[in-house]
């Protein structure tokens, strides 16, 4: 038992140690003794690097020496500023030859203010062993907002804490997707039991119109294809008139995102039971809980148009009403049958795929078209290569970003949160290109009368899989990467897997289109089925 739970620390221990980075922001601590203040700073964790824990780091006392750009010692005592902290002004000569001439006069510690983007540190080769102190870039209007606060008598702490690369967020991300293309694939399924039972109660060709009046259904492989098309040429006028188009989708998002949510708020009052209060104006009936749920459904998509652009929290309401969008397109959009879901699937892969790993061979700066248009043009924190950060010094106008992602901040992040908030993403595809499948499980379950909803619950569990897997790959490699590359193959296969199994592969191939041979009092699949076409029309 010793020689188990020795053998669990030291795999906990490897765990924590392969899942934590440096990284290059880091927290400038300001206390006069009473008052205590944090600041962004950026730092060479592997030219001067910086302790990670504030226990761990020393205070030094700090000198305001902005007034020199210190490229040189002329005009300043060394008994001024030896054993102490500068902050100088960026500009005229190099890093390395600011930490030389500090070094020099005995500092311990160089802040360089900058009203420029603050970028990593860096220098020759040849520059890096000569430096032995701290060295960090730090936005001027910070140490202006301090001086105003603390003025002389200062004391600051560098330190940077290491950046986990496993965030609680993940788990967030995991459920919110997992949760939706489970109620979206149960939402379906629903609807199509509702439609049967319609039809075997009687209801005939009116109960079928109302059940299927919202629906559209992809049954020809020329649409499919035609689909994929249009989604390719739309990312790519994305990508070259992104400024002008981006305004467009966000109006088509607050209508789309507004519109399904008043879908689903329907449907919940709808199951638990809520009457409707009705009143007639010259002879046209409107409903109250109608009314009163439009208003609701606009105000929010309202308040997240004027807020799009609030990072600290408008991620809640884009999410919930990206929750509500992606739910009713898979209660909407209708795979006909599991050729087309294959079909589908197979060139939204290819288009994934082509999109994040091809296209950077072709692009300017190196980035994929997918990645510029789901961050922005202007995102250039998101797209920095390697070790390198830029942060703006100054306050910019907010980048506009297309509302087509999940977005969860990082928690774990609290010193680059003060260099600007970081968000994982998830973008809608992921989860509604699996969910469609998902949905024609569920359907599928009640064509076959499955109690056990069987197809269901084994795609939703591939789903699941497979965002498991994509996050692993994402976290080892440190690159985002295209969800459905792993969530394609773990739904198809493992729906074909269990049709093939329960020889039901020709009926799941064919779905709606497949065509009775026997005789209709027999049993149309092993567990038994109404005596007629599975989905067929009443």
């Amino acid at each position: 038992m010793e020689m188990k739970g020795a053998l669990g620390v030291a795999l906990l221990s490897v765990i924590s140690f392969i899942s934590q980075v440096n990284c290059q922001e880091a927290v400038l601590q300001i206390s006069n003794g009473g008052l205590v203040r944090d600041y962004c700073i950026v730092h060479n964790h592997s030219w001067t690097p910086l302790p990670q824990t504030l226990n761990t780091a020393t205070a030094y006392p700090l000198v305001n020496l902005t007034s020199s750009v210190l490229c040189d010692t002329s005009g300043i005592h060394p008994d001024v500023v030896k054993g102490k902290a500068l902050v100088v002004m960026r500009g005229e000569c190099d890093f390395s030859q600011k930490a030389l001439v500090a070094q020099t006069l005995g500092a311990t510690a160089l802040l360089i203010a900058s009203n420029k983007t603050l970028i990593t540190p860096s220098a020759n080769e040849s520059e890096y062993a000569k430096v032995h102190i701290p060295l960090a870039l730090m936005r001027y209007r910070d140490f202006l907002a301090a001086w105003q606060v603390f003025g002389d008598g200062m004391q600051v702490k560098l330190f940077a804490p290491p950046l986990s690369k496993i965030d609680p967020n993940i788990a967030v991300m995991l459920l919110i997707s997992i949760v939706t293309v489970a109620l979206g694939g149960y939402w379906s399924g629903a609807c199509e039991r509702d439609r049967l039972n319609s039809c075997s109660a009687g209801g005939g060709g009116e109960g079928e119109n109302k059940a299927d009046s919202n629906r559209v259904f992809l049954y020809s492989p020329l649409n499919v294809v035609i689909f994929v098309i249009l989604m390719c040429g739309m990312l790519v006028l994305m990508y070259f008139f992104y400024n002008i188009l981006v305004y467009f989708i966000i109006a088509i998002f607050c209508f789309a995102s507004a519109s399904a949510l008043f879908s689903c708020l329907d449907a919940v009052m709808d199951k638990i039971g809520c009457g409707t209060l009705s009143f007639s104006v010259r002879n046209k009936s409107f409903s109250v809980r109608s009314i009163l749920l439009a208003a609701v459904c606009i105000s929010v998509a309202v308040v997240w148009g004027v807020y799009r652009n609030e990072d600290r929290w408008i991620w809640i309401l884009q999410n919930l009403l990206g929750f509500a969008f992606c739910l009713n397109f898979m209660k909407t959009i209708t795979l006909s049958n599991f050729k087309i879901c294959v079909i589908l699937l197979s060139l939204l892969l290819l288009y994934d795929v082509f999109f994040v790993f091809i296209t950077p061979f072709f692009t300017k700066n190196g980035v994929s078209i997918m990645v510029q248009v789901a961050l922005g043009p202007d995102a250039a924190g998101e797209k920095t290569q390697g070790n390198m950060v830029e942060i703006p010094a100054e306050p910019q106008a907010p980048s506009e970003k297309i509302p087509v992602v999940m977005r969860v901040p990082r928690f774990s992040a609290w010193a680059q949160n003060l260099c600007g908030m970081q968000f994982s993403i998830l973008g809608y595809g992921d989860i509604i290109v699996p969910g469609l499948l998902v949905a024609y499980c569920s359907r599928f379950d009640v064509w076959i009368s499955s109690r056990k909803k069987i197809y269901f619950l084994s795609c939703c569990i591939a789903y699941l899989l497979g965002m498991v897997l994509t996050f692993a790959v994402m976290l080892l490699s440190g690159m985002g990467q295209p969800a459905l590359l792993y969530l394609v193959p773990f739904t198809l296969i493992t729906s074909a897997i269990v049709a093939g199994c329960r020889g039901e592969m020709r009926q799941f191939w064919t779905g709606t289109t497949y065509e009775v041979l026997n005789s209709p009092r027999e049993p149309l699949l092993p567990e038994g089925r109404a005596d007629r076409t599975i989905g067929e029309s009443c």
